[in-house]
């Protein structure tokens, strides 16, 4: 046990030692030179831009409702089919509306009954009003036996008058009771693809106080990025800038588009400010979903292939003027460049050096070299 207990020992002090010398052999050594980190001057293209995240809605979309209460007897359709303008979505039971209806129809029916009965005692009144004003030609009647048959006959056609509102009432109780009968059948509004269904067969849906929410149908041939920015970026914004996105399920392909509008009402969470920006993206595959995450990248300026740098070789050189040291036979030496858009990593270099030149990073005092540099002597 004390054997193996000491081998144990001797391979852990073996194991040290032989570290110790490979960080000796590989590790720079410090001869009092000062360590340079250098990057080359390469050609990029540079983009500088707001970053937000958004997400995905169908441009046109609309929630089917049902205008009439009942229980849902009949779903012709499921999430994700495709349907035509005017296609029978849903069903719901009628034998209430058809009763009410048949109860109107028969009503209707003894108005119009009424209505002939009035009709025949007004004529037969004004039978006898005629009567009585050619004998009162005749002196063969009384005055008044005139007045009273004339007012037989307003109060006969009167009593017909208000038998024709009842019916008119009637017939317009009609019509909408059909219209109810009709709203049974649910008729898609416009084409498009379901995307939700909220009831179920079976349930009873309650028209009285608000319009129930039966499915969503959705265009997605055409699809509207909701991106959240931030206040102290929205200002850099503009209308009709290039604008382009990612998704969680596919970040390395791009759609690109246009900003189209910033809503001028913001919403907080959190206590932050945010506004909403807004622009479409054909969609004519499918791919895009509705309530998918975005990251949103608006571009506020760019350059394609230029000279670049490290945005932290450059340096102020006085008003407006800025600097680079290029390594120039093993020494840094300053040189007066002009600077373009930077992207706070790279920085365009319109002038002063050339790519391939190579630039010195500065670093900070006491930390190791970085992953870019060169060790001199």
């Amino acid at each position: 046990m004390k054997k193996t207990g000491r081998g144990w020992l001797w391979a852990v002090a073996i194991i040290v030692v032989i570290a110790a010398v490979a960080t000796w052999l590989i590790w720079p050594k410090d001869n009092g030179e000062q360590r340079i980190n250098t990057a080359k001057a390469e050609v990029r293209n540079i983009e500088v831009v707001v970053t937000a995240t958004g997400r995905l809605q169908p441009l046109d979309f609309v929630d089917v409702g049902a205008q009439v209460s009942g229980q849902l007897e009949v779903l012709h359709v499921e999430v994700g089919d495709t349907v035509e303008r005017d296609q029978v979505l849903a069903e719901i039971d009628a034998t209430v509306l058809e009763a009410r209806l048949d109860g109107v129809r028969a009503q209707l029916r003894f108005q119009q009954a009424q209505k002939r009965e009035r009709e025949a005692t007004l004529d037969l009144a004004n039978i006898n009003l005629a009567r009585q004003e050619k004998l009162f030609v005749d002196r063969a009647t009384s005055e008044e036996l005139v007045q009273s048959a004339a007012a037989t006959a307003r109060a006969e056609e009167a009593r017909r008058d208000a038998v024709q509102a009842q019916i008119e009432q009637t017939e317009s109780s009609l019509r909408a009771d059909e219209a109810n009968l009709n709203y049974t059948r649910i008729f898609a509004p416009m084409p498009g693809t379901v995307t939700n269904i909220v009831a179920r067969r079976g349930q009873t849906l309650n028209a009285a106080q608000t319009t129930p929410t039966i499915m969503t149908i959705a265009d997605l041939s055409t699809m509207r990025v909701e991106a959240q920015v931030s206040e102290a970026d929205v200002s850099r914004l503009r209308d009709g800038m290039d604008v382009y996105f990612t998704t969680l399920g596919n970040r390395g392909h791009r759609w690109y588009s246009k900003l189209d509008i910033i809503e001028p009402t913001p919403s907080i969470e959190n206590n932050v400010v945010l506004y909403n920006a807004l622009f479409e993206i054909p969609n004519p595959d499918g791919v895009l979903l509705p309530q998918m995450t975005t990251q949103v990248f608006f571009v506020v300026d760019s350059a394609e292939s230029v000279v670049s740098v490290p945005a932290s070789a450059v340096r102020p050189a006085g008003r407006g003027q800025f600097e680079v040291q290029v390594m120039r036979n093993g020494r840094p030496e300053a040189v007066r460049v002009e600077v373009g858009i930077s992207d706070r990593v790279h920085t365009e270099i319109k002038s002063g050096i050339s790519a391939g030149d190579e630039v010195v990073i500065p670093t900070q005092a006491g930390m190791p070299p970085g992953g870019m540099r060169m060790m001199r002597g």
